[in-house]
């Protein structure tokens, strides 16, 4: 039978060995070459080892488990990290890789040393470990429900999408979305050995590797000179969700038996295997009209996937639609990454309260501090429906202030161990795409009874200090209360008023206030704040936090058909930090109540310090490239990186691809449950430099801010202790660490794909770009005006040649431009680190993809 596959999706070229997963042999599988043999199959892959040996194997030290991570872009290469922190070691091509997928926990065993691969020195090999696909610490949360617009105002885009806050972007350092390239712009784009794609011109190469070792046999070569190899034995747990979105084509052997059967499904992923689906699944006239779906995505799960076959065998789930537009890709990339969508089962909705208008009774009112008097007020992006913070600032008579942060009591309605805390925990946080939000909790909560919505009375779990001026704490105090938000500004009108310090605002300039409160109390109080979130973040900053901000892409859409009219990217301003400051405030304060009061069962967040590895690799960057960056710690970092650049726009672009390249070192941060992890000094968290944080600022949005939230109350004897052991809390903690990943890859991609809609309706765009790494035959830019990262390919532009050097350790590409007219002389381009260059960003006519090219000098 043959199994190759005649008809390539148009989205598939491109892809290494023409986009078909027969198991490639490679150095290390020669002998397993693919072929017919009558009678019983031969086996492909090893057969797994029996998970008694692979626990055996493990505890003697003669395994090594791991996530998987497969190479996007070139699907045969796979890598788990080291345990030591050295080097990944690299899984060479399918047959080693043995069914696993990206993401899973596996047990490999390691090859022979003569098995391992070889690496030039020079750092002229950098193929050899991918980038993680997205192991740039969390970033915004885009809130992005289409909102009315001020009337009349013909200007004013129709919908315009805003960025929320999140309290994990500063704790890390960083916000980040558009990671389009990262997960090729190998370790730190010193890479010369990729060879040029066909048939472009060639270039004319003047590497010259002097200090590489002579010898390629690895037996005599000494450890720094290898990357250690392996293959998966086992799989420890399948944590790739098993779907994949894809197409259906017929298989290209019309006499074979199977033929009859099945037809082919070919995934959009490579890293996915295609699989045998049953023809039964298929529209019922796939086989007389498979022309008609070439463009259709469906999603299959895979079912299997057996040792003897080349392709696993998969279940068509359902079909989605059109490839490349909004919906069906929106759905294939939620199912892919296992988000659940579906509605709330009736058991979980019985968990609501049934009488509404619901009020709060009486009982509960006499438990509570009651603040509804205070002036409290809401901070958000002007789309976001579920309020889960609200702020408060009131000043003393001795000139101190009383502030409070006070989140949405979410713990009241969703009690441990009901159908609707199920649910939550399964789901364990909200996914915000670009068009809408997948919520973790119903409606009924997320939007009405525990947002914090205006002028409502609403259950809060509040911290409150008496704080100076300059934001020196002299007392703390934690409770349940309750409260009445006088009114929901949203970020441009704080930013309004923290500008405007001296202005009358008229009523008609916000939004309803409470007669309760007048508008000249509101704006003292936004000030006020403003003023000690200014003295706590540059204390933070002096105390050495590190903050990393990557650029963030915004849309507009059209209100009628929800299509990207415009993108911009977000500006991350005073009144954001405001909010900021005083969540982290109110997170670490929380943290260190609970794990007080329970040491064993304390839910916190912690963040390893940057893979040893390829912080080695950006220092040794860093110096080839002249620059002078201290990175023995987080708060030497941050300074070397505000201090090393002026306020032009060069410097300002040259800080942009910086940042870029000190998010890639960078590690997650992680909740975990303190009575798992022995060592207190694991518990802290790198880039905010303190020894214990938390989650419970949004609570409506993130499980593990539930758990802290029943913590907390629990630690002030308003409820009992928490029923779950330290061990359920540590399984919880980590699968909200899972959750947490797949909803940020899944935000990323769905500003990719609107931004690939953008670039199709809306292009070409034409932007300044800076280069972020030089490539022997290819260079990668950050496209500045959109953030987006993209590589330009030599062999792709009108060139007479082009000329790869190292000057210094310094790469080099000098470009040589076809001259416009025959007499005059071809003209030279010198592309290094930190270039700036135009380029024109160009849909492809498949959908989805869109070019970078380089604008002629």
């Amino acid at each position: 039978m043959n199994n190759s596959d005649g008809r390539i999706n148009p989205r598939q070229l491109g892809t290494p060995r023409g986009g078909s997963y027969t198991a490639v042999p490679t150095s290390g599988d020669r002998k397993n070459r693919n072929k017919p043999t009558r009678g019983r199959k031969k086996s492909i892959f090893e057969a797994y080892m029996a998970k008694e040996d692979a626990s055996a194997g493990l505890k003697r030290g003669e395994l090594i488990q791991g996530p998987l991570r497969i190479n996007p872009k070139k699907y045969h290469e796979a890598f788990i990290p080291s345990p030591d922190g050295t080097r990944d070691i690299f899984i060479d091509g399918v047959v080693a890789r043995n069914r696993a997928l990206n993401g899973d926990i596996v047990v490999v065993k390691l090859l022979p040393r003569e098995q391992w691969k070889v690496i030039k020195p020079d750092g002229s090999d950098k193929e050899t470990e991918a980038t993680h696909e997205s192991d740039v610490p969390e970033d915004m949360l885009g809130s992005c429900v289409p909102q009315e617009t001020a009337k009349g105002d013909a200007q004013s885009p129709d919908v315009i999408i805003e960025a929320q806050y999140d309290d994990d972007d500063a704790e890390h350092g960083q916000d980040h979305l558009q990671d389009m390239l990262a997960d090729d712009i190998k370790k730190l784009s010193l890479d010369t050995s990729e060879k040029a794609k066909a048939g472009g011109i060639g270039g004319v190469h003047s590497t010259k590797q002097d200090d590489g070792p002579k010898v390629n046999d690895p037996r005599l070569l000494p450890d720094k000179f290898l990357q250690r190899t392996a293959k998966v034995v086992y799989i420890l747990e399948k944590k790739h969700s098993r779907a994949a979105t894809g197409f259906i084509k017929l298989l290209a052997d019309k006499n074979s038996e199977l033929f009859k059967r099945c037809a082919m499904f070919s995934p959009v992923d490579h890293r996915v295997p295609r699989a045998y689906v049953s023809l039964a699944d298929c529209p019922p006239d796939f086989m007389t009209r498979p022309e008609d779906y070439s463009n259709m995505l469906f999603i299959c799960r895979i079912v299997d996937w057996k040792e003897d076959s080349n392709f696993a065998t998969g279940q068509l789930a359902k079909s989605l639609g059109q490839a490349g537009e909004i919906e069906p890709e929106t759905e294939g990339i939620l199912m892919e990454y296992g988000v659940d969508f579906s509605d709330f089962s009736p058991e979980a909705l019985e968990c609501l309260p049934q009488s509404l208008p619901w009020v709060i009774s009486p009982g509960e009112l006499a438990k509570r501090r009651d603040l509804r008097k205070e002036c409290i007020f809401t901070i958000d992006p002007s789309t976001a429906k579920d309020l889960d913070d609200a702020l408060s600032c009131k000043q003393l008579p001795d000139g101190n202030f009383e502030v409070g942060v006070h989140i949405a009591d979410v713990s009241y309605f969703v009690l441990e161990e009901t159908a609707l805390d199920k649910v939550a925990s399964e789901r364990a946080t909200s996914v915000y795409l670009v068009q809408k939000v997948i919520p973790m909790l119903p409606k009924l909560l997320c939007e009405e009874l525990c947002s914090l919505n205006p002028m409502r009375d609403r259950l809060t779990f509040s911290v409150m200090w008496k704080m100076t001026p300059e934001g020196k704490i002299l007392d703390e105090w934690f409770g349940r209360t309750v409260i009445c938000s006088c009114v929901k500004l949203s970020y441009d009108h704080a930013q309004s008023m923290i500008e405007n310090p001296g202005k009358v605002f008229s009523p008609e300039e916000l939004p309803p206030v409470s007669p309760q409160h007048s508008i000249a109390e509101i704006h003292q109080a936004v000030l006020n704040l403003h003023r000690i979130a200014q003295h706590l973040r540059k204390q933070r900053f002096i105390d050495g936090a590190l903050r990393l901000d990557q650029l963030k892409l915004s849309f507009t859409l059209d209100r009628e058909s929800g299509m990207p009219q415009g993108c911009y990217i977000y500006q991350y301003r005073d009144s954001n930090k405001l909010v900021e400051e005083f969540m982290l405030l109110a997170n670490m304060a929380v943290a260190h109540q609970i794990y007080r009061s329970f040491p064993e069962q304390a839910l916190l967040r912690r963040h390893p310090p940057p893979q040893t590895k390829l912080l080695k690799d950006l220092m040794e960057f860093c110096n080839q490239v002249g620059l002078d960056i201290d990175f023995s710690s987080a708060g030497t970092l941050h300074k070397s990186l505000s201090e090393t650049f002026g306020a032009d726009k060069y410097s300002e672009a040259r800080k942009e691809v910086l940042t870029n390249m000190f998010s890639r070192p960078m590690q997650m941060a992680v909740y975990f449950c303190t009575g798992v992890l022995e060592n207190e000094a694991l518990f802290r968290h790198y880039a905010l430099n303190v020894p214990f944080y938390t989650h419970f600022t949004s609570p409506i949005r993130r499980y593990a801010d539930v758990i802290v939230h029943r913590l907390l109350s629990a630690s002030l004897g308003a409820s009992s202790p928490i029923k779950m052991e330290k061990e359920a809390i540590q399984r919880q903690a980590d699968h909200c660490n899972d959750r947490k990943m797949a909803s940020k890859r899944v935000q990323e991609l769905s500003a990719d794909l609107f931004f690939a809609i953008f670039v199709r309706e809306c292009g070409p765009l034409e932007s300044e770009a800076m280069v972020m790494g030089v490539l022997n035959e290819a260079f990668d830019v950050l496209v500045l005006k959109f953030g987006v990262q993209k590589r330009i390919y030599c062999n792709a532009l009108p060139l007479l040649g082009f000329h790869f050097q190292k000057v210094g350790k310094k790469p080099e590409l000098t470009l040589m431009w076809e001259p416009e007219k025959l007499e005059e002389e071809s003209v030279p381009q010198v592309i290094t680190i930190f270039t700036l260059v135009e380029v024109v960003l160009t849909s492809d006519g498949v959908p989805l993809k869109y070019s970078a090219l380089l604008k002629r000098p």
